[in-house]
């Protein structure tokens, strides 16, 4: 956020001197394509941004990478959904804290004609038990990011170890991931926040839902100053007490897609 502050200097008022200075507060946050893909920044940011006058620049990536960015000190900020591999991140010296912020959950989509007949299933785990004894085409994020090791879990719970042609890792974020499952008619887990945005369903439609399983909580990470002190830590512990705040958490409540909102935040 380039604003130019017009600071008058003490002592010297009198001479009716001011200056200008092009204000360089902004942090990097490294978030997951699910915030970015869904809007949810597009909403909240603007009004942090007028709150605090603190420009966030996002880069939305696997929650995996963002793990790396910041291990490396290319971040000031994380805000990521993989609750153990967060407290790992805390445990490991990474950051000093983390925090719950917002919740939604996974979701199973599939052609309309479900030929794996995924709707019929008790359980997350049974549902994806029977796309692979169906070998029906599973397009996979593969790029470590929280909703492909959470999908990872689903499968491991399932039983089941997805190989063979049917299964398809594509190394890639939520919406082209999503774009390619469309094109092959294909089962895929997404966040519920991406597939409510997203816009080329084509023959896809939500075939399963509701397990406790996936449920889908993001937490924002307070970076350590002893691993980097370059980092901008005080405006990005703005960012996360404002994100914890009553305004914060209104903020994430009033972002709606269709009339439909797609983050919870755990505050409310």
């Amino acid at each position: 956020m380039n604003k130019v502050l017009n600071l008058s200097l003490a002592g010297i008022t009198t001479l009716g001197l001011t200056f200008s200075a092009s204000a360089d507060e902004y942090i990097t946050l490294a978030s997951t394509t699910s915030t970015e893909n869904s809007g949810l920044f597009d909403s909240i940011l603007p009004k942090f941004e007028d709150a605090t006058g603190i420009e966030v620049r996002v880069v939305a990536v696997g929650t995996g990478q963002a793990f790396e960015l910041a291990r490396r000190g290319d971040a000031d900020s994380l805000l990521v959904h993989d609750t153990a591999g967060e407290r790992r991140f805390v445990d490991e010296g990474y950051a000093t804290a983390r925090a719950d912020v917002m919740y939604n959950d996974f979701v199973v989509i599939g052609p309309e004609n479900d030929p794996a007949r995924v709707a019929e299933a008790q359980s997350a785990a049974g549902a994806f038990a029977a796309i692979a004894s169906a070998e029906a085409p599973f397009t996979s994020r593969g790029d470590d990011s929280g909703t492909h090791r959470a999908e990872l879990r689903l499968w491991q719970n399932a039983g089941v170890e997805p190989d063979g042609d049917w299964y398809r890792e594509l190394g890639s974020g939520m919406g082209p991931t999503l774009n390619t499952a469309a094109a092959m008619d294909a089962y895929v887990m997404s966040d519920r926040a991406t597939w409510v945005a997203f816009g080329n369903r084509q023959n896809l439609t939500l075939v399963f839902e509701g397990d406790e399983v996936l449920f889908n909580q993001y937490g924002s990470l307070l970076l350590s100053a002893e691993k980097h002190p370059h980092l901008k830590h005080e405006l990005a512990e703005q960012w996360h007490n404002w994100l914890l705040s009553d305004d914060g958490q209104q903020a994430v409540a009033d972002f709606r897609v269709d009339g439909q909102q797609l983050f919870f935040p755990n505050g409310k």
